[in-house]
């Protein structure tokens, strides 16, 4: 009972200006996943691309997302603003999906990916910077948890969208990426309309944060951060894989989106709780613990491909999901000077989308050359890695 009503302190405590950003990321992702959820079986099954061109196609747009994060964020901060970028970002978004139904080729599919990806790009750091605003320090941990959470509901349901309208519609990938145009545009109008920026944030308007005296103020700790977070993203390649792992099992195509549920449904349940964990406890730690999931979940999906283990595969890689991305956020929030905050998420994520890129390519590449059990073998193998990188820098800081 002491636990569950330091849990209701602490969510009452949270302005509401998070709750809104938790609820737009919500149903936007409601939007992408009932797309994204569909999209790789679309590819492989409809416009007969292969593994390795799903695995570029993902690897460049997620990517390219998180490189334009640096832009989007240096320019909130030169601005003083975050809310108009990430308007503009969920907006461009938004109009991007009617693409993915009338597409005839992987051209078109190709552009509406990068396009909404470039939509997601633009209002990442901004929003992340505004949290970081909003979110009293004490709090910052379960306020970054909480956005998550609410983002990784949407992204549970998106998919659970998907194979309800792939049942109820016989197989009919085009009229459920018409659907999911709505949801997209109602995060838009909620944006709009549901938040006000804080007045503090006007006073750092008309500075260059690319300027050499401002970047020297980004120190070691949080450039660690950012090195840290890139082997990460080499260790996590695209979800789409776990979609293909699958499909490679016999799950039917209806039914393969259940895998995202699954996912993004631990994700969802994990990611408060352990961003208010990590608000009381070391994050070296926690990361670690991350990394020992995540090494669980490749040795869980390599070994073999039956319903049961892939879903147990999954919630593990939900779980680490859970355990990581709030806390990752959080150290460059805590890391970052206030003024440079869009800026400091921007770096943070460039190097994360460059990472991204040759993850996803190489996944694609090893699962066409060699099989899926050897895709995500290597996936243990660089966690194995980051782990060992991780307890070298924890013991060195001790010295």
């Amino acid at each position: 009972m002491k636990g569950e009503s330091q849990v209701e302190h602490s969510l009452r405590h949270i302005p509401s200006g998070i709750w809104v950003l938790g609820f737009v990321s919500l149903l936007m992702d409601i939007s992408s996943e009932m797309i994204h959820s569909l999209l790789p079986l679309f590819m492989v099954t409809i416009l007969g691309t292969s593994t390795m061109v799903v695995g570029l196609v993902e690897g460049l747009a997620e990517s390219l997302a998180l490189v334009v994060k640096v832009f989007s964020g240096t320019l909130s901060d030169y601005l003083g603003k975050r809310k108009g970028l990430a308007l503009f970002g969920y907006a461009l978004g938004a109009f991007t999906k009617p693409l993915f139904a009338v597409a005839s080729g992987v051209g078109l599919v190709l552009t509406a990916r990068l396009l909404d990806r470039v939509g997601k790009g633009v209002r990442g750091a901004p929003r992340d910077a505004m949290v970081a605003d909003i979110a009293p320090p004490q709090l910052r941990g379960a306020a970054f948890g909480l956005r998550q959470s609410l983002d990784t509901v949407g992204a549970f349901l998106g998919p659970l969208l998907a194979v309800g309208l792939m049942l109820l519609w016989a197989n009919d990938f085009r009229a459920v990426f018409w659907v999911a145009v709505f949801p997209g545009l109602m995060a838009v109008a909620l944006l709009l309309f549901g938040i006000h920026e804080p007045e503090h944030r006007q006073a750092s308007k008309g500075k260059n944060p690319i300027r050499w005296d401002n970047l020297t103020r980004l120190g070691s700790a949080y450039w660690w951060v950012v090195g840290f977070g890139a082997l990460f993203t080499l260790a996590r390649f695209s979800e789409a894989f776990l979609v293909l792992r699958a499909q490679h099992g016999g799950i039917p195509v209806a039914l393969v989106p259940l895998v995202m549920v699954a996912m993004n449904l631990i994700y969802a349940l994990s990611a408060y709780p352990f961003g208010k964990l990590s608000d009381q406890m070391s994050h070296m730690k926690l990361l670690t613990l991350g990394l020992l999931v995540l090494i669980a979940a490749d040795l869980v999906l390599a070994t073999n491909d039956h319903w049961s283990i892939v879903l147990l595969g999954v919630g593990l890689w939900g779980l680490h999901m859970g355990m990581t991305q709030g806390l990752l956020a959080t150290m460059v929030a805590d890391t970052a000077p206030t003024d440079l905050r869009g800026t400091a998420f921007g770096f943070f994520n460039l190097s994360s989308g460059l990472a991204m890129l040759i993850a996803s390519v190489l996944a694609g590449f090893l699962w066409d050359q060699f099989g899926a059990s050897f895709t995500f073998y290597a996936g243990a193998v660089f966690c194995g890695i980051a782990v060992m990188g991780l307890t070298l820098y924890q013991l060195k800081s001790k010295e």
